[in-house]
């Protein structure tokens, strides 16, 4: 990060922006604690944002292409979420920004590509806790926890709990989350050892075979169930994308960001096969496309069940807690260069972001109001797939523009491996559509407001000298030399 003198610098036009470097008092006031985090740390955060999917919502991806057609979704969408997160460890290493994807494909693709990559994201976090919210109010509701009947008390209570923690420091909240996630990931254990004897192949192919084309007792649905089902295979894996944006805070971050997601990717292709196979095996396809609770009712009655239900409850909190952290991350950085309100990216004794953590926490909460948590998780399964185009098409550029960039890790398979995942990424963005059209809709709407207001105000705002746009202005110079 430069130092310059105190007083902003005359702005400067580039690509359709204004840019004006910043004081050195502006940076220092937005600064995160560096060297927080390890990649065992890491590697924690990246399975803590998506144990909760483990437990919930997949399921329903039942109801709409039964066992085979969520089979192969699932296979194909991890095979997608493999070649990113590959893709992503790559970009990480030559870009260790606290913008995670924002700050890739504002590198690649310009202040508009960027900041409309980084609104993708920042719907995507910012929804996703109001959805997962809900869901933890429904199993306190459930297990009859503190007498507490009425969910909003719950949202209200993790939200100002959590949020409080935040506002500690990072590699405090970093901890608490692995401990939790840690917790999470025993009652998958217990879960799996427990299904395991109530397994029944037969109960996989239960589902009645509809009429529609290419219907099967594998595929009731026929081939478009098959489609249908991709959003839900989603929730496997939704938001492990978000370990990038623990880099600026993170220890020698150019080795332990990639490594880090490349073992929570590994650790949840384990945990999703499981989960799916043995739930669905247990109680059968057809009963469990509508459970609010599969691994629980998978197990029946009994004290282990009671167990998995209230650790459960631990996997909600861990996916609410991490993503909490991602999106004030996501918030923190682009504030942080002009393209959001700078007084979000202010942070406090501690090194948090307070306002990046506080204001979008409060449009969660406002959100969690609503009770629909099922739309909720549709509208950030659409912003996660729309960034993940971005983030691809990123990628491959910086990959033929910028062939000499130093990239301590390189991607298997180069542009062909982002390639899989960009084409993919397009599918699941279109198959949000036949699942929620009004979510999708709503997103789209969310998403063009955002941009709207980059065309009209923030883009004639931004901080030459931030992290991001230093990581393109040298980007684009190298790309003059060459």
């Amino acid at each position: 990060m430069s130092t310059i003198p105190d007083g902003p610098r005359p702005a400067t036009r580039h690509d359709g922006v204004d840019e004006t470097a910043e004081s050195a008092e502006y940076l220092a006031r937005r600064r995160l604690r560096s060297g927080s985090a390890g990649w065992v740390l890491l590697a924690g955060l990246g399975v803590s944002y998506v144990v909760s999917g483990d437990y919930a919502g997949w399921n329903n991806g039942l109801a709409h292409g039964g066992f085979g057609g969520l089979a192969i979704a699932a296979v194909v969408i991890a095979a997608m979420y493999l070649a990113m997160v590959l893709g992503m460890a790559e970009l990480s290493s030559a870009l260790p920004a606290a913008g995670g994807g924002y700050t890739f494909a504002r590198t690649a693709l310009g202040p508009w590509g960027g900041f409309a990559t980084g609104t993708a994201i920042l719907i995507e976090y910012s929804i996703a806790p109001a959805a997962i919210a809900t869901f933890i109010g429904g199993y306190v509701e459930s297990l009859g926890l503190f007498g507490i009947h009425d969910g909003w008390w719950v949202y209200l209570a993790v939200y100002a709990l959590f949020i409080g923690i935040h506002l500690t420091g990072a590699g405090e909240a970093l901890k608490a989350m692995f401990v939790i996630t840690a917790i999470a990931l025993v009652g998958l254990v217990v879960f799996a050892v427990a299904a395991v004897g109530r397994f029944d192949p037969g109960r996989l192919t239960d589902m009645a075979p509809t009429t529609d084309a290419g219907a099967s007792a594998w595929l009731p649905h026929g081939w478009f169930g098959i489609w249908a089902a991709v959003p839900f295979a989603i929730w496997f894996f939704l938001a492990i994308e978000g370990v990038p944006l623990a880099a600026e805070e993170a220890r020698q971050p150019e080795r332990n960001v990639p490594r880090g997601i490349i073992v929570a990717m590994a650790v949840l292709i384990v945990t999703g096969t499981t989960v799916f196979l043995l739930a669905t095996g247990a109680l059968g396809a057809h009963a469990l496309s509508t459970s609010s609770n599969p691994l629980v009712e998978a197990l029946g009655d009994g004290g282990t069940a009671k167990l998995v239900n209230y650790i459960g409850l631990a996997g909600l909190v861990a996916s609410f807690f991490s993503i909490m952290y991602a999106y004030s991350r996501q918030t923190f950085a682009l504030s942080r260069a002009g393209y959001l309100p700078k007084s979000l990216s202010v942070t406090n004794s501690r090194k948090a972001p307070t306002l990046a953590l506080i204001v979008p926490g409060v449009i969660g909460f406002a959100l969690s109001l609503t009770g629909e948590g099922a739309k909720l998780l549709n509208m950030a399964v659409f912003g996660a797939a729309l960034s993940y185009v971005l983030m691809m098409i990123s990628h491959i550029v910086l990959r033929r523009r910028e062939p000499r960039m130093r990239r301590p890790y390189r991607t298997p398979g180069g542009v062909f491996t982002t390639g899989f995942a960009l084409v993919v990424a397009a599918i699941a963005v279109v198959a949000t559509f036949l699942v929620d059209p009004v979510a999708a809709l709503l997103t789209v709407l969310a998403f063009a407001a955002f941009m709207a207001y980059f065309a009209l105000y923030s883009r004639h705002h931004l901080v030459a000298n931030s992290p991001d746009e230093e990581f393109a202005a040298l980007a684009a110079a190298e790309e003059e030399l060459e």
